[in-house]
């Protein structure tokens, strides 16, 4: 007999960030991850890029042949606001996940802490109920405007954790778009798939309904709640949200079965934790008659080539011929 759990409790935390305040971000996720743990989660969820903060309506001075001082000083002022990885932050985090005893996914901002660190990518982190970092996930494709801000990941960064219920990975916002993205994630087995986004469309939740169906799994979309007087009183760049409503983004967070089922949510207009308690059966249940990676796949037709080795600008290990 199986020992696979039958069901677990996931909770999927629709937050408002601390613009510019690290550290009370921070402590925000583990008062969170602790309410999330004492409602009987082993699973939690929080936005993209929550640590550190998605910058809505913020264009940080910048115009096609220009930058300006203020929009510098600024950007110095998020960079600021980021995080090391590992450092005293996800220390903390880790900390969070040991105290409630969950899986705890966070997005964050992440400094480069490798070469020059002057870049910053789009991050979401994993940790084990022990507290350990078990990995992270660096957005491959920053979308629009935020490739002003946010440099790309590669394919050394695209993990999937086994729990004892389950395997967990998953993709940030529009990289939910990238057909060959997610087939990666299906071919490494995830079950559990996390999808932390910026979108609060109605048309989101026909992205995450459609992963669903088509990679046969658990999907848990993750959204903040923010508003424009959520921003600092003392923002250098504020006459850049002048075009914009006050409020930034409505949520929309959600849970999808594996059949397409809405399970929790969407949550809009408001901060709250959404809970949904996942039957593991649904999994082999729906593969019945399609299976992305399996009976479905055609590899003698279709064949995708993942590159997982780190991309680096100077290999100083190299031996030259």
């Amino acid at each position: 007999m199986s020992s696979t759990p039958e069901k677990v409790k996931v909770a999927v935390i629709q937050g408002a960030p601390l613009f510019f305040d690290r550290e009370g971000t921070v402590e925000k996720v583990v008062r969170m991850t602790a309410e999330a743990g004492g409602g009987g989660a082993e699973l939690a969820l929080f936005p993209e890029a929550y640590v550190g903060g998605y910058p809505w309506g913020l264009a940080f001075g910048t115009s096609v042949g220009g930058r300006s001082p203020a929009g510098r000083r600024t950007w110095e002022r998020y960079w600021e606001s980021a995080i090391d990885v590992p450092g005293r932050e996800t220390g903390r985090m880790g900390e969070a996940a040991r105290e409630a005893g969950v899986y705890l996914a966070v997005g964050i901002v992440e400094r480069d802490t490798t070469y020059s660190r002057g870049t910053l990518y789009c991050t979401l982190l994993y940790f084990g109920p022990g507290g350990t970092l078990l990995g992270k996930h660096r957005k491959l494709k920053p979308t629009a405007a935020e490739r002003l801000i946010w440099g790309e990941g590669d394919g050394s960064t695209m993990p999937v954790v086994a729990a004892p219920f389950g395997r967990i990975g998953g993709l940030i916002c529009w990289e939910n778009y990238m057909p060959l993205a997610r087939m990666t994630m299906y071919g490494k087995g995830v079950e559990i798939y996390l999808a932390p986004t910026a979108d609060a469309r109605d048309r989101w939740q026909s992205t995450l309904q459609h992963i669903a169906l088509e990679g046969r799994c658990f999907v848990l979309g993750c959204n903040q709640y923010v508003t424009r007087d959520m921003y600092p009183d003392d923002l250098e760049i504020e006459d850049e949200l002048d075009a914009w409503p006050d409020t930034l983004c409505r949520g929309g967070s959600a849970v999808y079965g594996p059949l397409g089922d809405l399970l929790a949510g969407p949550l809009w207009g408001e901060e709250g934790i959404l809970f949904a308690d996942l039957d593991l059966g649904e999994i082999p249940r729906s593969k019945f008659d399609f299976d992305a990676t399996g009976h479905y796949a055609r590899p003698d037709v279709f064949h995708l080539r993942v590159n997982q080795e780190p991309s680096v600008p100077v290999d100083l290990n190299r031996d030259d011929e």
